[in-house]
């Protein structure tokens, strides 16, 4: 059918562009140049748009562009300035079956735009093919739809002079701890924060945000997706939205959602800024900014979606087909579509949005959700993919973190370990072992069941050699290649991990069906809240060890951890393991806090602390078990409860639920680490190995409510000399105890002495000289709550 002749290509524009390889608006001598790509388009016109004080439309003036040359389109316009809103429509066939979808009735936002204004609004108007009220097509093959966009669909903005942006604090990997956090979510009800400002950029970067993040020792924000975001059709017509933001719809813009009303009211140039003014104070407060972003697929969902960008651009040319059948996607996220990471275009899309957010913008890093889609050749995910080689390579990209999602649903979709450096991989291994060990195991040996050896557990502790310690370099990717977590937003927070057996999603109209049913997690024998009166003392006080268990864990292991944001405090989601279409309370942090969850923020700032302050605990390289050069034990050890080595008959039985991991300290020039674990349901004696002759000091135990004040005061001043003498001692272990006489009125173990682990409970010892100063009572003979 062809266009009406009021939608002919309009005429070319009297210049072209200074600089083709500039995509996007780039204000330029006495105007600007645009640059969009769309290769099997007939032309493209550039729509400059006045709008009035309401957000309508009062003008549309179509310039024709120059081109193709190389896919790309362009046009120089004199007496554009900053704030000028713009749009394309593009010309060409429509041949649904052949995978073309041009529709110059859809007015489509630039990919490049670095500003929008507007938001989508879900109707016909939006579809380049013909709907009915359901927004379901009229007719199969598609017919065009008659319906313009305009009004309907956000439009670009043209972007002026930016302030300079404070520099990052550049965290060494080996001190990162990541807190991956909802901007709207973390502060949407925080005290101290002023309400204007709560659920905003502005709010994240107001002191009181900043404070508790500083405070917990935190090196680094995570935030869920900030790039401009359409929710999914099925979600608006059931009133909800895609509250995560996995739903992208610009790669440049920042979600005008998340600005302040004073910023949107003043225009889109105003929410970038505050969006740079947020990086620029979280830098100055010392803390790093990393970007979870969604390069593998659109808003745009499947081929019966919308056209709001590059759909209507080139739907061939950046979105995966079947082949042989253009009129038909591969689908490897999920979601309806998957960017073609075959296409020039669609990779260099994605490296000059990264260094955008990178350079421009300030970023520390990025997160990339379903990252295997990323490195497809089609199926097939290769490791060494041009993207993902672009981003280890680029002199920008390469000074950031990058963080892999290592996964999607296509075929071998699951890759963890197998990214090139310098990516981390999320550590999916990581979070079902430790939910395993401490919660599904315990939760069958409570039932009479066994649960799993210590195999595993023992391969997390140490850095998940098995998958990072291979790689295109000797030595591996090493144990900080590993992003351990064992919470995230997907799935049970912390609390829900040990307060629910199973997942309640009805909240999100799904009829439970979403949302995973691996959790691994264990009620401790009743589902959900405690009802008041019903005498659940003791299964409180077991949850919140548990917490203490998973937290301990995380923050003594070799590799980068990551900390779900509201685990510090218990925070609950009601059970809901899928909270995505949640914009509610079941996603708002509740800052009403009790006795108990401020303890379990003081736990969780000691042991962020204690690993901070003590290299032992965040090793750089993978452990051999043999005695390096200068010292006088194995770099690391494991020993059963009666302080001997472990044997393979014990590795290999799911009975044995007690372990002891000695980690020498004198490669890092540090105290020894010991790590004491009891997995199983009854107390457990257990007899101490030898270190390096010296005594060892009780940091924590996971029965402790909250934190001695005489093991924070230590743990974060103590820190071992490597010097000639204690490097003696080191070797010479004799030596080592003979010089501690006169030390023992210390509370403090000794090696070879026999002490009791509570059930499901964990300890932290490091080792040093005469502690002195101590309370009589010996730490762990303290009660628990």
């Amino acid at each position: 059918m062809p266009p009406s002749p009021e939608l002919q290509p309009a005429a070319r524009a009297d210049s072209d562009a200074s600089d083709r390889t500039r995509l996007g608006a780039t204000l330029t001598g006495d105007g600007a140049d645009f640059v969009v790509v769309a290769p099997r388009a007939e032309a493209v016109d550039l729509c400059l748009i006045q709008t009035d004080s309401t957000g309508a439309i009062t003008s549309e003036r179509r310039i024709g562009m120059h081109g193709p040359v190389r896919g790309a389109w362009s046009a120089h316009v004199p007496g554009v300035r900053a704030g000028q809103r713009y749009g394309y429509r593009a010309h060409g066939q429509w041949n649904p079956s052949e995978g073309l979808l041009f529709n110059p009735r859809k007015l489509l936002l630039d990919p490049y735009a670095r500003a929008i204004d507007g938001t989508p609004r879900l109707g016909p108007e939006l579809y380049a093919h013909a709907v009915d009220a359901e927004l379901a097509p009229t007719y199969v093959p598609f017919l065009p739809s008659q319906l313009d966009s305009a009004g309907h669909t956000a439009l670009g903005v043209v972007t002026g002079e930016q302030f300079p942006v404070v520099p990052g604090p550049k965290v060494p990997a080996e001190r990162t701890v990541i807190y991956e956090m909802h901007v709207k979510g973390f502060t949407h009800s925080m005290p101290g924060v002023p309400p204007e400002l709560r659920g905003t950029y502005a709010g994240l970067a107001h002191p009181a945000a900043v404070s508790h993040l500083r405070s917990l020792g935190v090196t680094t924000v995570e935030l869920l997706p900030v790039h401009a975001a359409f929710s999914e059709a099925f979600l608006l017509q059931r009133e909800r939205t895609n509250y995560w933001g996995y739903s992208t719809l610009s790669y440049f813009a920042p979600e005008p959602a998340y600005a302040t009303r004073t910023a949107r009211e003043a225009g889109p140039q105003a929410v970038l800024d505050e969006f740079r003014g947020m990086v620029s104070l979280l830098h100055e407060a010392g803390l790093e900014v990393i970007m979870d972003v969604v390069y593998n697929h659109t808003c745009e969902s499947g081929m019966d979606g919308p056209a709001l960008s590059l759909r209507g651009l080139d739907n061939l040319e950046y979105y995966l087909h079947a082949p042989h059948r253009p009129a038909q996607y591969v689908d490897v996220t999920g979601t309806g579509n998957t960017v073609d990471f075959r296409s020039t275009r669609a990779v260099q899309l994605v490296l000059d949005s990264l260094r955008y957010w990178a350079g421009d913008v300030g970023v520390d890093g990025f997160r990339f959700d379903l990252a295997v889609t990323l490195g497809r050749d089609a199926s097939e995910f290769q490791a060494r993919h041009p993207l993902l080689i672009g981003m280890a390579t680029d002199p920008v990209l390469q000074n950031t973190k990058l963080i892999a999602e290592p996964w999607d649903i296509g075929p071998g979709g699951w890759r963890t370990g197998e990214f090139p450096a310098p990516f981390h991989d999320w550590n999916d291994r990581y979070r079902g072992t430790v939910r395993s060990f401490w919660l599904h195991d315990a939760s069958e040996m409570s039932k009479g069941r066994p649960g799993n050896d210590l195999r595993d557990l023992a391969t997390r502790l140490s850095g998940s050699a098995d998958m990072f310690g291979y790689g295109e370099y000797p030595g591996g990717r090493g144990p900080l290649a590993s992003i351990n977590f064992v919470t995230a937003h997907d799935g049970f927070t912390l609390r829900d991990l040990v307060s629910y057996d199973y997942k309640h999603n009805l909240a999100n109209g799904e009829d439970n069906r979403d949302g995973t049913d691996d959790n691994r997690s264990w009620n401790h024998g009743f589902e959900g809240p405690l009802p008041e009166g019903m005498g659940g003392g003791p299964i409180e006080i077991l949850r919140r060890r548990s917490s203490r268990n998973v937290l301990g864990t995380l923050l003594v292991s070799a590799g980068t951890p990551m900390l779900l944001g509201g685990d510090e405090m218990g925070r609950t989601q009601d059970g809901n393991n899928n909270s995505y279409c949640q914009d509610s309370e079941i996603s708002w942090f509740d800052w009403n806090l009790t006795t108990w969850q401020r303890d379990l923020i003081a736990t969780t700032h000691f042991l962020i602390s204690l690993r901070d302050s003590h290299p032992v605990l965040r090793p750089t390289s993978f452990a051999t078990g043999s005695v390096p050069s200068g010292d006088a034990l194995p770099d690391l050890s494991w020993f059963r409860a009666n302080g001997d080595p472990m044997d393979v008959a014990a590795w290999h039985d799911p009975w044995t639920r007690v372990v002891q991991m000695l980690r020498s300290g004198t490669p890092m020039d540090d105290a020894d680490l010991l790590l004491v674990i009891n997995g199983s349901l009854a107390q457990e004696d257990v007899t101490l190995p030898d270190g390096h002759g010296t005594d060892w000091h009780l940091m924590w135990d996971s029965t402790w409510a909250v934190p001695r004040p005489h093991t924070s005061a230590f743990a974060l001043a103590h820190r071992v000399s490597r010097g000639p003498a204690a490097r003696a001692r080191a070797l010479n272990p004799a030596r080592a105890r003979a010089s501690r006489s006169g030390a023992t009125d210390c509370r403090q173990d000794r090696p070879g002495d026999t002490t009791t682990l509570d059930a499901l409970s964990l300890r932290i010892y490091l080792s040093g000289e005469q502690l002195v100063g101590l309370p009589e009572e010996r730490p762990h003979a303290l009660p628990e709550e």
